[in-house]
């Protein structure tokens, strides 16, 4: 059993939910980036998504979008965030997912980054643009290194298409809580409610919810509903506001704190 599934198992054994927080590396700069994560973990952070910048994230908002193109003018990469993530695990034994577009994946190489993933101990990938249909070149690869596969599922997936993907799913699976990108509405916890019901009847995989979580308010409401919720949007944002800051890790692992807290309620 990888971390990921560890994870979970642990915190349902406690009557806890996953708190899942979205960082992107590189912003303000990796040092700043390792100190932050491990704020994190101390603040109670139970899995680190790790977004690796791109220079056209399709799928986020302007607050994460922002954040890359600061990350990317410092030198941020992925054999950079890997190297990171290999420095981290000597202390730290949290879950790290990759967050990301397949464009800087292949071009490193597909092997090359499988490789390099799993001895750097990253334990899943989120390949935002890389639809199930066409991840059998990149999942030939980290499957057979354990690298746990995460699927993304919206409020417009079909019945046939949720089935297809429940199948394929590592891991957990990330419910995309609103139609749009990232950061930019609240979702409704009715619809969200019916959508992971519907989803439950196709898989006992462990279910997140992301895409317009931003409060500790709306963690508490939306944790109940799923196996845990995911937090991006708020920590960017506020890592931007307070870069140049002393107080840049107490204030990201007090917002943390605050978060988890409000989800054991």
């Amino acid at each position: 059993m990888g971390r990921i599934a560890q994870t979970f198992q642990r915190l349902k054994d406690r009557g806890e939910k996953a708190l899942v927080a979205y960082i992107t590396a590189g912003d303000p700069d990796l040092d700043k980036t390792r100190e932050i994560i491990i704020g994190l973990k101390e603040a109670g952070v139970d899995i680190l998504e790790i977004g690796v910048p791109f220079s056209d994230p399709t799928a986020d908002g302007p607050v994460i979008q922002a954040a890359a193109q600061r990350a990317l003018k410092k030198g941020a990469n992925l054999a950079g965030i890997l190297d990171m993530i290999e420095d981290l695990r000597t202390s730290m034994d949290l879950p790290v997912v990759l967050f990301g577009y397949y464009n800087p994946i292949y071009a490193y190489g597909i092997e090359r980054f499988a490789d390099r993933a799993q001895t750097a101990g990253v334990d899943g990938l989120l390949v935002v643009d890389l639809p199930p249909e066409e991840a059998g070149e990149l999942r030939r690869e980290t499957d057979k290194r354990g690298l746990d596969f995460i699927c993304l599922i919206a409020p417009t997936t079909s019945d046939d298409r949720t089935s297809m993907i429940a199948r394929q799913a590592q891991g957990f699976i990330y419910y995309i809580s609103i139609t749009g990108v990232t950061g930019t509405v609240k979702p409704d916890s009715e619809n969200v409610k019916k959508d992971i019901q519907k989803i439950r009847s196709f898989t006992d995989i462990p279910l997140v919810v992301g895409f317009g979580i931003s409060t500790p308010e709306q963690a508490g409401e939306f944790a109940p509903l799923a196996d845990g919720i995911v937090i991006g949007s708020a920590f960017v944002k506020l890592i931007a506001e307070h870069a140049d800051s002393p107080d840049l890790v107490k204030e990201i692992s007090c917002m943390a704190g605050k978060i988890k807290e409000a989800m054991r309620r």
